[in-house]
């Protein structure tokens, strides 16, 4: 007789392979409103919220502020913030990435939510940005604003979305820095004052840098499990000690560049209060050993970097 030949079970060319039977996979389970809140990952907003007050700080700077965009401005941050989010929260669980999750359950990756539903929240979220960041081009008529807004929910969609998502690709500070530093605190000045002062490319430097510092100490955490996974974040691709050094510089750096805003205006100097807060969060980000405190230096930097953000808007404002 014949031997029958065993098929050979195919790979998936997912980045994160095959969802379903693999280390961390949970059961369904019923979702709960705190699931959905919990996916909106909450402690990352004020990486939305930081550049447009930095933004709305340096238009009143230099002579003119207007509440009404200042606010579209902060919709169209957190929306998409809350958007790449869930947008994350699929993209990883569909490729099977979040199997190997040791922290808290993704509603993909879980299997609590349908991935399509997850998928339909996260687009609804971009849709409200779109919409916010429209009315702004229709009240201020600067119509290639719209490329902009674009461009950036191209970059959020595509951070872990698409075959090639460039989060998997150690360029995930990259794209912080850019949008939720100098796109979002330049953009909300400009829409605002209709220049381009320098002070707001400086506070969207720093604003950057609270972004990419939140994102690394994340990926810190998820090193081993991103590993596995196929995930190469840029705290995977420079191996731990080195992602631990740049979280703190990340961090930190803000405040030598706060030196610039000192010398300018009176109460900028007050800002450095905030090192109680940032100087705990990179010690124990650089020397924590457990998910728990790494979680803690997470907080604790999305914290800073709000802080940071509305006293120096505070002082820039007085």
């Amino acid at each position: 007789m014949a031997k029958t030949k065993t098929p050979t079970p195919k790979r998936s060319g997912r980045p994160g392979g095959r969802p379903g039977g693999r280390p961390g996979k949970q059961p369904a389970r019923r979702v709960t409103a705190g699931d959905w809140i919990g996916g909106a990952r909450l402690r990352t907003l004020p990486l939305g919220i930081a550049p447009v007050a930095l933004g709305t700080g340096v238009a009143r700077a230099n002579g003119g502020w207007d509440l009404t965009l200042a606010l579209l401005c902060l919709a169209v941050a957190v929306f998409l913030q809350v958007g790449v989010n869930y947008s994350n929260d699929y993209s990883d669980g569909i490729r099977g990435t979040d199997d190997f999750r040791v922290g808290p359950s993704r509603l993909t990756g879980s299997g609590s939510v349908r991935p399509k539903t997850v998928l339909k929240v996260a687009l609804a979220f971009f849709a409200l940005a779109a919409v916010a960041g429209v009315v702004v081009v229709v009240i201020t008529q600067i119509w290639w604003l719209l490329a902009v807004g674009a461009a950036a929910v191209v970059a959020a969609w595509f951070y872990t979305g698409g075959k090639r998502p460039y989060g998997y690709n150690a360029l995930g500070e990259l794209f912080v820095f850019v949008f939720f530093g100098l796109v979002a605190t330049v953009g909300t000045t400009f829409v605002q004052l209709r220049e381009f002062p320098f002070d707001a490319w400086v506070a969207g430097v720093a604003a950057g840098l609270f972004a990419c510092a939140v994102l690394m100490i994340n990926n810190v955490r998820d090193i081993p499990q991103d590993t596995a996974a196929g995930k190469r974040t840029l705290a995977v691709v420079v191996g731990d000690p080195v992602a631990r050094a740049l979280y703190a510089l990340f961090l930190l750096l803000p405040f030598f560049i706060l030196v610039y805003f000192a010398f300018l205006y009176l109460h900028a100097p007050y800002v450095y209060f905030t090192l109680v807060v940032a100087v705990p969060a990179a010690v124990i980000g650089v020397t924590g050993k457990t998910p728990r405190e790494l979680i803690l230096a997470l907080q604790l930097s999305s914290l800073t970097a709000l802080v940071w953000a509305l006293a120096l808007s505070a002082a820039l404002f007085f």
